[in-house]
């Protein structure tokens, strides 16, 4: 009899509650722990709508309705030298584009600041050029403009052996004047390929809102002495 019990309970898992009711009990409880990496993600993830919602919470928006904002973006290779040939930087600029409109501010799209600023006045944004800069803000009537500068590093990860680029935007707001007003910057790494651009691209689209959140808290924050004149003044 016993030995007919015990090949019972060995024969079919299913029997496990009948042959030892405790453990059962104890085995219903037990459930398989999430991915540990998922878990951080969605904390992450959290904590950065977390710091959006605060960034926005400022109240100054109305300050900046309606108030026009040029957006130039431009690339830093290795050598030091900056690209800033618009047209290269269209996904970047679709993704900050469409948080600046929901602030109330009003873009200029890469091709209306091409059919109006010529292309050494794009560079002086990035040559710390005040005077060419100043003369491309007038021309559109800007009253903000935005540069964000892409820098990436390659290097060997010693861990994993593999090549590993890591990328960073930095953001830099100012008024029409040249007068500075915020800063704030997206970074990430991949070991995935040395496509930058496209790097940078994905890195908006993770960290755009937080970027353009941190910007507008600064603005507001510094509001009663960068509010820029309208460049008809």
């Amino acid at each position: 009899m016993i030995r007919r019990w015990a090949q019972c309970c060995a024969h079919s898992a299913l029997l496990i509650a009948a042959c030892f009711p405790l453990q059962a009990a104890a085995l219903g409880d037990f459930k398989f722990e999430q991915n540990p990496g998922e878990e951080q993600q969605k904390a992450e993830e959290d904590k950065r709508r977390g710091r959006i919602a605060v960034n926005l919470s400022t109240p100054c928006r109305q300050a900046l309705k309606g108030k026009k904002i040029m957006v130039v973006i431009g690339e830093q290779h290795s050598s030091g030298y900056v690209i800033a040939e618009q047209q290269n930087y269209g996904a970047h600029f679709q993704v900050i584009n469409a948080r600046l409109r929901n602030l109330g501010l009003q873009t200029f799209t890469p091709e209306e600041i091409r059919g109006q600023i010529a292309q050494a006045e794009l560079d002086a944004y990035f040559k710390n050029d005040p005077d060419g800069a100043l003369s491309a803000s007038r021309r559109l009537g800007a009253a903000f403009v935005l540069r964000g500068l892409i820098t990436s590093h390659a290097s060997q990860n010693p861990m994993m052996r593999v090549n590993q680029v890591s990328v960073r935007m930095g953001f830099s707001l100012a008024s029409f004047s040249g007068k500075h007003i915020a800063d704030a910057e997206a970074s990430a790494m991949s070991y995935a390929g040395p496509d930058v651009r496209e790097m940078a691209r994905t890195l908006l689209d993770e960290q755009a809102g937080e970027v353009v959140s941190k910007l507008y808290s600064q603005y507001c924050r510094n509001a009663d002495v960068a509010a820029p004149a309208s460049p008809e003044e």
